[in-house]
């Protein structure tokens, strides 16, 4: 067993929610970064561009960059680039991410009357109105494939749990007997893309999340250790309902450190010494 060598973490709900740092986050990962461990934020977040995250963590005091951010939106534009090339499409998001969809030709959300190739679901918000979603409804009938960045129900903010893009997105594919393209996690693309991005093994990599099933179940089946955090949307009754079990679970990310070094002790003295057998 591998040595952790790299980690990645999910921002809403681990390091902030609603951008407010969570306590002792800043500290945790300003450790990880004088131990010189890789690092991804990898993140379903699609209000904000890889550069207004960077900025907006840079500024509440964590040690990131731009380059040490992957997004849905950025995996989405990547998976259209390739599957649907030139395709024209229709992004319904609650968020500015344009920036982030670099080679992807989007329609003119002023051009009522243009029929997309794809449609792109990004995160729920104002953009996901009754009239909205009739009209995607419309266009899926009439053939366009259905893309989105992620599934999940629901996350946190300053004022609790809100409904997230999962919620409108399972009857979406229901009344139009289709289903959707996932581009964010817990897609394995998304999870490959990251630890290509860190130079890693799925078998030295740990992921940190809140959402037991797109973050940390997801990422133990592709190989990578996962860790639970019990901040952000983590609920008792989804843990006990899930469908696996943690590789671990701490209170919060301000813990991290500290499992990382227990990690990296045991797992050192698993290897066998110079000279002996084993």
């Amino acid at each position: 067993m591998e040595r952790i060598g790299a980690v990645l973490i999910d921002i809403d709900g681990v390091l902030t929610v609603s951008w407010k740092p969570l306590p002792g986050a800043v500290d945790a990962l300003r450790q990880l970064r004088s131990q010189g461990i890789a690092l991804a934020l990898v993140t379903n977040n699609t209000s904000r561009s890889r550069a207004s995250i960077a900025a907006k963590l840079a500024g509440a005091g964590f040690p990131v960059g731009v380059e040490d951010i992957l997004t849905a939106p950025a995996a989405t534009a990547a998976f259209l680039r390739e599957h649907h090339p030139g395709a024209r499409c229709l992004l319904v998001n609650t968020g500015d991410v344009r920036d982030d969809l670099a080679g992807v030709t989007l329609l003119d959300e002023a051009d009522a009357e243009a029929e997309p190739d794809v449609v792109v679901f990004g995160g729920a918000g104002g953009a996901f109105s009754y009239e909205a979603l009739n009209q995607v409804f419309r266009h899926l009938q009439r053939g366009a494939r259905l893309v989105a960045m992620h599934r999940n129900l629901y996350w946190r903010t300053a004022t609790g749990l809100d409904l997230d893009t999962g919620a409108f997105l399972l009857g979406l594919e229901r009344a139009a007997r289709v289903e959707a393209e996932i581009t964010g996690k817990p897609a394995g693309a998304f999870f490959a893309t990251a630890l290509a991005h860190l130079g890693a093994t799925p078998s030295e990599a740990l992921l940190v999340g809140d959402d037991i099933e797109s973050d940390v179940l997801a990422a133990q089946r592709h190989g990578i250790s996962g860790v639970l955090v019990k901040t952000g949307k983590y609920l008792p009754e989804t843990h006990r309902a899930a469908d696996g079990t943690p590789d671990h679970v701490l209170d919060s990310f301000a813990d991290l450190p500290a499992l990382l070094e227990r990690l990296g002790l045991s797992r050192a003295q698993e290897r066998p010494t110079p000279g002996t057998s084993g």
